[in-house]
């Protein structure tokens, strides 16, 4: 978990890959067609099924799916980064996906655009400003409290990131 704009899914990907265990992003689960959400209903069971498995690596945000996926959690990890950090790579991606259209999540059409990314209510870089320090403060609280048997990493900066991915590779064998 982390402000949008941390680095979530990159950092999920790759601890999925080292762990040899499947990824899934919530967003992905969450975003329909022509950025239409999906049902509640719709949108739990699906993380439901996820977390259903024996094995997975999540990653996102969505506080009202904590009752659902942290039955099954063994280890939350929330990407802390500083607020320059944070900024400074939705800021990147933003700009990044609006120049090469990439679809963000397959079948859905869905796009960033410069006009949707930095001149609209709907923007991630707003939202990265309206939220870090909330998301903060948050989780905060849920790392002091939400304890219900898993361990909880705090995750400061991408060096400290890269050091935990290569330590637990260094401690694994290959897929």
């Amino acid at each position: 978990m982390g402000t949008s704009g941390t680095g979530k899914t990159t950092f999920s990907r790759q601890l999925a890959a080292v762990l040899c265990l499947p990824h899934e992003e919530m967003d992905r689960l969450y975003w329909r067609p022509d950025w239409q959400s999906a049902a509640e209903a719709d949108f739990l069971a699906a993380v439901g099924e996820v977390v259903a498995r024996p094995h997975w690596v999540l990653d996102g945000n969505y506080s009202r799916t904590n009752a659902v996926k942290w039955n099954s959690v063994e280890c939350v990890v929330w990407l802390d980064y500083s607020f320059s950090r944070t900024l400074f790579q939705a800021v990147r991606r933003a700009w990044k996906r609006s120049f090469t259209q990439e679809e963000l999540w397959p079948g859905t059409g869905n796009r960033e655009s410069l006009r949707k990314s930095f001149l609209s209510r709907d923007s991630i870089i707003l939202w990265t400003l309206k939220t870090y320090r909330k998301n903060r403060a948050k989780n905060l609280a849920l790392m002091a409290k939400e304890r219900r048997g898993f361990a909880f990493v705090r995750i400061g900066s991408a060096a400290e990131a890269d050091k935990i991915l290569r330590d637990l590779a260094g401690e694994r064998s290959a897929c």
